[in-house]
């Protein structure tokens, strides 16, 4: 069974927004079959922080990204989101 490794950019809905909340959000939120690799703050200007999230799903069930990004629009604090990169693991 193959997985894909997805990274997703996750933008708070506004600068000074507590990430560490969010970051506890994202995890309790993810769909049974999406585990979560890393989690990493990137930077942007003036403040505002992205979490780059990087996440594991299965190849066989694409449902499962909708999903996920249906559980990550239900998160208060965030903003937007974009898939910024997938990759085929094994």
């Amino acid at each position: 069974m193959a997985e894909i490794l997805m990274s997703i950019k996750i933008l708070p809905a506004e600068a000074g927004i507590d990430l560490d909340h969010i970051k506890e959000e994202i995890k309790n939120s993810l769909p049974g079959e999406v585990k979560l690799y890393k989690m990493v703050e990137d930077p942007i200007a003036f403040g505002l922080v992205a979490l780059i999230a990087h996440v594991i799903i299965p190849e066989e069930n694409p449902k499962v990204m909708d999903d996920l990004e249906d559980a990550l629009k239900s998160i208060k604090g965030i903003g937007e989101t974009q898939v910024i990169g997938m990759s085929r693991l094994g």
